[in-house]
């Protein structure tokens, strides 16, 4: 489980190390990701913050995708959702929650997101894998419900997706 953990810290610190650059891509590559603002990776509620990524599924190692049953696929992501207390002791990784949500394209084609629940020790994180199209644009709607509240915080954000060159 630490695996999965350690994990998530690489795949987060490879994503704001390509983030950060902003060079045009060659043909048939994958544009270099242009850095994305704090406010676009995560939203400050009064008591928690709700933390998300967009990532191929094809970065994760097999042997993880393995033991979490992780289709890995190049035009397959995953969305990455996790909620920490807002202030007061920064040190946990995730809370538990209940996590729904949808996925829209441009044309209006919309698919309901099935959010697995991952516990790792005192972290806990919610995958949901999404197929798409090269450069297929969608905008996500996310219902984030921590344990021992009633109310909903209801996160949305859009991302450009890119088919994976397995070249």
């Amino acid at each position: 489980m630490q695996l999965l953990v350690n994990f998530f810290i690489v795949l987060t610190t490879l994503l704001s190390m390509l983030w950060a650059s902003t060079t045009i891509a060659a043909p048939r590559e994958i544009p270099d990701a242009r850095v994305i603002e704090q406010s676009e990776r995560s939203k400050v509620f009064q008591d928690h913050t709700v933390h998300f990524s967009v990532f191929n599924s094809a970065f994760v190692p097999v042997d993880v995708a393995n033991i979490y049953q992780i289709s890995r696929a190049d035009n397959q992501v995953l969305i990455n959702i996790s909620v920490t207390k807002t202030g007061g002791d920064a040190s946990h990784l995730g809370l538990p929650a209940q996590v729904t949500g949808t996925a829209t394209n441009l044309i209006q084609q919309m698919q309901t997101l099935k959010f697995q629940t991952i516990n790792e020790g005192k972290a806990t994180y919610f995958i949901a894998p999404l197929r798409h199209t090269n450069e297929e644009v969608f905008n996500f709607a996310i219902d984030v419900t921590p344990e021992g509240s009633e109310q909903p915080l209801p996160l949305k954000f859009s991302r450009t997706l890119y088919v994976k060159d397995s070249q």
